[in-house]
């Protein structure tokens, strides 16, 4: 086999490796870290293999050649949009990845979500100011402020509480607010509650993520001034204001007599019409003001958005919305930055339920998969995370293709694809390749799990500690990003040091 000498160093060494050569490890006397490999005039071909190995030779073969030809983009953004999966750890990526190869045939571990190929990637650390596991208030508002604070914090300064409130507090600027205020369109896309901790830490301000509508203020607070977070974005001034928002969340918006959560009398949908803007609650509402031009809220449940696979035949998905969104933001010629929050995926994890968290992930990147169809990624920066991760695992020696939700059934010891038996555990009994460390449902004394019931979407997987709720997880979490200064997201970064790769590829001061 012909090495090409258009690879990498370290590239060679392994191809070299493969076809049996011998490998040279001595360094060029001129760098400690060996030679620079040659910048190609041309695009590199992958090399063909055929015979033994070739599927697994040639499969690296053309990754190698996509990271070689990746362009570099240094360019300003004029858009930029932020994808957070809320709880998307790394392991529901990998399962995610997996349960959508297999809805589409495949085996599902050599598969690839969109995102994952775009090759500008880092791990971002998610602890807060305060806590080594954090929560989604302190996580989200790193990345919309550009600094940590406390958990249940919406961003405010660590340590903040009701000084917060006052009319001369010091509050840190989120990106919605600086792109407003800098002539751009904005938006927010949420399958939660709007006034929940990551869309609101968009255009919020309050010591507690708890305080979504009015009724939740305790005295104290209401003697500083403080106000709800509903309340907060119906009074949004910066710049002319948002321009699209759809979530859910109505309750919040809405008096007790009108079905709703406030108190105080407020009808805060009724206030967006009555100042020019169009409220909207279903997809046909939605359909009709996107003719027109004026702000838009779409409120489209009570409370959060359904599970995608509880979702009515009639209510838009988060693809739909995502696609809406860019379709309204687009029209500014000034560029535009939006927020798009999958933030059922979290939800299903705190009730154990892998099968809803993978099916809202794979949603969730279909929408990005629509969305990077809808701009020029040579002007638009889109970045795709999550807040932070769930304890959330896969293990037992399943074999390749094995059911992502399903009993774990190892390789066949002959090597052969013949079907296996369950694998059991000391007590005996099988069970499942996704499980979680806390949570509210451990393995009973008795019974046999079968595969009917582990593949029911309604199946919740076993925990370890037994918990009320399946807590989050304080590793590492993924970023991924294409577009205008992209390869700035590389290595292993600071949460809040994406606010600032941000604000530098819009190139602002």
């Amino acid at each position: 086999m012909t090495l090409r000498l258009l690879l990498s160093a370290a590239a060679g060494l392994a191809l070299a490796a493969c076809a049996g050569s011998p490998i040279d490890l001595r360094r060029d006397a001129e760098s400690p870290y060996g030679p620079t490999p040659p910048r190609a005039a041309e695009a590199y071909e992958a090399v063909e293999h055929t015979g033994t190995g070739a599927q697994w030779r040639n499969m690296a073969q053309a990754e190698l050649a996509e990271r070689i030809n990746r362009p570099l983009n240094s360019g300003r953004a004029k858009n930029v949009i932020v994808f957070i999966a809320d709880g998307m750890s790394l392991t529901t990526i990998t399962a995610a990845r997996i349960y959508d190869g297999q809805s589409r045939g495949l085996s599902g571990e050599e598969h690839y979500l969109p995102f994952e190929r775009w090759g500008n990637t880092a791990t971002i650390k998610t602890y807060s100011e305060n806590a080594q596991v954090p929560d989604s208030a302190a996580t989200a508002s790193a990345i919309h402020t550009g600094v940590k604070t406390h958990s249940g914090a919406i961003s405010v300064y660590a340590r903040q509480t009701l000084e917060a409130c006052g009319p001369d507090a010091e509050l840190p600027a989120t990106l919605l607010e600086m792109a407003e205020a800098r002539g751009l369109s904005t938006g927010i896309v949420s399958s939660a509650r709007l006034t929940h901790a990551t869309p609101a830490t968009a255009f919020a301000h309050v010591p507690s993520r708890g305080w979504e509508t009015d009724a939740a203020l305790p005295p104290e607070a209401v003697a500083a001034g403080c106000r709800d977070i509903a309340r907060q974005f119906a009074e949004f001034a910066h710049g002319d204001g948002i321009e699209v928002t759809l979530a859910g969340g109505r309750a919040a918006f809405l008096p007790e007599a009108a079905g709703g959560l406030r108190t105080d009398g407020r009808d805060l949908t009724a206030e967006w019409e009555a100042a020019g803007g169009d409220y909207v609650a279903t997809r046909e509402e939605l359909t009709a003001a996107l003719q027109g031009e004026a702000p838009i809220l779409g409120l489209f449940a009570s409370s959060h958005l359904p599970y995608e696979l509880d979702r009515p035949q009639g209510e838009p998905s988060l693809t739909e919305l995502t696609e809406a969104a860019i379709s309204r933001l687009s029209g500014d010629e000034d560029g535009f930055y939006l927020l798009v929050e999958a933030g059922r995926v979290d939800h299903a994890h705190h009730g154990t339920n892998a099968a809803r968290a993978l099916a809202d992930a794979q949603e969730f990147a279909q929408a990005i998969e629509r969305a990077s169809e809808m701009v020029d990624l040579s002007e638009t920066l889109i970045l795709v995370t999550a807040d932070h991760g769930h304890v959330f695992s896969i293990a037992g020696y399943p074999r390749r293709g094995n059911p992502i939700l399903g009993l774990v059934h190892p390789a066949a010891p002959d090597l052969s694809d013949d079907p296996t038996p369950p694998e059991t555990a000391r007590d005996g009994r099988p069970y499942t390749t996704l499980g979680y460390y806390t949570g509210p449902h451990q393995r009973p004394a008795s019974g046999v799990l079968t595969q009917e019931q582990v593949l029911d979407p309604d199946y919740q997987q076993e925990s370890a500690v037994p918990m009320g709720s399946e807590t989050h997880s304080g590793e590492d979490v993924i970023a991924y990003a294409t577009g205008p200064q992209a390869h700035l997201v590389s290595g292993v970064m600071e949460q809040h040091t994406l606010f600032h790769i941000i604000a530098y590829a819009y190139g602002w001061e």
